[in-house]
């Protein structure tokens, strides 16, 4: 039992620093292309910031869940106040991708290949809230 348990807390370990390394790839590539960006037009580079700032928030929401995941595996259970945070998370985390939709428009890049970007970054921030907040595909109900 103990060896199942073990394997399970290695695998938490590895999607929960997967995740942040996630964060991390993302603000770089966004660094480099911000550049590109820029060059296509006023506010492009801005426009994919605020795009990418709720997905960032998510993914650290993702990678500090499954690193506490940890701790709570077997017989455990999350801890009440952590619940609740995560609780709190699952509705302010539409105002801030709401925010970044607001920074989009209020920057919307004129050439149509950073529109797309821009607009695929955000789209993804939105699918990565339903997968871990509403939908839950990364991981069944009963985990």
């Amino acid at each position: 039992m103990r060896d199942r348990f073990s394997r399970l807390r290695r695998k938490y370990l590895s999607l929960g620093l997967g995740e942040l390394a996630a964060v991390a790839a993302f603000a770089a590539a966004a660094f480099v292309l911000q550049q590109r960006l820029d060059s296509a037009g006023a506010g492009a580079g801005a426009a994919l910031w605020f795009a990418l700032m709720p997905l960032e928030f998510v993914l650290i929401q993702a990678g500090v869940y499954w690193l506490l995941a940890r701790t709570w595996i077997g017989p455990g259970r999350m801890p009440l106040q952590l619940a609740r945070l995560f609780r709190g998370l699952r509705i302010i985390n539409p105002l801030i991708l709401l925010a970044g939709l607001a920074g989009v428009i209020a920057n919307f890049p004129s050439t149509p290949l950073a529109a797309v970007v821009v607009i695929v970054v955000w789209v993804f921030g939105i699918a990565e809230y339903v997968n871990y907040y509403l939908v839950r595909l990364s991981y069944p109900w009963t985990q």
